[in-house]
């Protein structure tokens, strides 16, 4: 399937426009939409408007949006040149706004490419244990995932064992959907999976942004989600996240803050 089957997105009754409900199959353990998915999808409807593929995307993550809400993405097309477009999409549930991306699409034939960046040696997946939803076998986008702890520790080993170095990483695959860069969305939102590593417990945080850059599409079963939290302070924390296939392509790059909330208040 493709990624816009995976989120149920479909077409609306406006130009432009698309919609989506929020299922328990998208949620987060806290039963709003996982912002992955959320800029996924925002990505989807802007390759739809523009016919071409994503460079880049930013997302600015407004409100939340609760279990059953419909969500409507509208698309504007900001700029069209012969090479490249600039687009927008806002996602709203009625009229509260919830998300907001901005994107460049486009290709270009050209000789010259490279990948300078080296993934990190790390077991394959099927040597390296499963990551289970943090509260139990609740409905939630960790059940539709396949997730293997890569580099980290799982919930019962994490308390007071942080990561010095502030990485860590996962193994992830999407069952049948295919390599996309609404598929790449979902997997770029795993900073604050790697901020609960490197404090060694774990911290609930709210994304505020998520940019995701594409590099190359490549067909891959197993993504290596490989996670490098930057800093933390005055409850913000900063990091990036390297997508990989199992033999060193850099599919692409996402970078990421979070609002982390005091555990024992929120």
């Amino acid at each position: 399937m493709d990624v816009t089957e995976f989120l149920g997105l479909q077409p609306a009754d406006a130009p432009n426009r698309c919609s989506m409900v929020v299922t328990e199959d998208l949620m987060t353990g806290g039963q709003f939409l996982f912002g992955g998915c959320g800029l996924a999808a925002a990505v989807a409807a802007m390759e739809q408007v523009c016919g071409r593929p994503v460079v880049w995307a930013t997302a600015q993550y407004l409100s939340f949006a609760m279990l059953g809400e419909r969500v409507d993405l509208d698309v504007t097309v900001v700029v069209e040149g012969r090479q490249t477009s600039q687009a927008r999409a806002t996602a709203h549930v009625g009229e509260r706004e919830v998300l907001t991306v901005n994107a460049a699409l486009g290709e270009r034939a050209l000789d010259p490419v490279g990948q300078w960046q080296v993934m990190p040696e790390v077991p394959g997946p099927e040597a390296c244990p499963g990551r289970p939803p943090r509260f139990g076998q609740e409905r939630s986008i960790m059940t539709r995932l396949d997730v293997r702890l890569a580099v980290g520790l799982g919930w019962e080993e994490l308390e007071g064992n942080p990561r010095p170095d502030g990485r860590s990483a996962l193994w992830v695959r999407m069952p049948d959907v295919e390599m996309s860069a609404g598929a790449l969305a979902v997997l770029g939102d795993y900073v604050p999976f790697g901020i609960s590593q490197s404090l060694g417990g774990w911290w609930p945080s709210n994304s505020l942004d998520n940019t995701l850059r594409v590099v190359r599409l490549e067909p891959a079963e197993w993504v290596l989600v490989d996670v490098r939290v930057d800093g933390l302070w005055n409850g913000f924390g900063h990091g990036s996240v390297y997508l990989w296939t199992p033999d060193g392509v850099l599919l692409a790059a996402a970078s990421q803050s979070a609002l982390v909330r005091n555990r024992q208040r929120d």
